[in-house]
């Protein structure tokens, strides 16, 4: 299973952009999936969550400008990101908590998309 990241990007304050996130494999069945980010010199945070029926979470930051989807048929989970903000700059990873395969139930990361917001 791979989990693929695209989307990142340089964007200005106020701007949005579009995060995706790819699973791949033998699947049968994905469970909870989030967003995580990095920042230069700090731990990782959540930044969204979504499970697999649509009940979504988000951390107090991005709420209101941040919105996570997902395409079950597709195996496919977004991020929109809307009214950027410098703080919003890091690496963002996708996770997914639990994906059934016909080796058993496991937790996976991507390699995460770089997102830049920058004048």
């Amino acid at each position: 299973v791979q989990l693929a990241e695209s989307g990142g990007g340089l964007v200005q304050p106020g701007g949005s952009l579009r995060l995706s996130c790819v699973a791949s494999g033998n699947i049968f069945r994905i469970y909870a999936m989030g967003w995580y980010r990095q920042a230069p010199g700090k731990q990782r945070d959540l930044v969204a969550t979504i499970t697999s029926d649509g009940n979504t979470n988000y951390a107090d930051s991005v709420k209101g400008r941040f919105t996570i989807s997902r395409d079950n048929a597709k195996n496919t989970m977004y991020l929109q990101m809307n009214s950027l903000r410098p703080e919003d700059t890091a690496v963002y990873y996708c996770h997914a908590q639990g994906i059934l395969t016909s080796a058993g139930l496991n937790a996976y990361w991507g390699q995460g998309t770089q997102v830049t917001v920058s004048s």
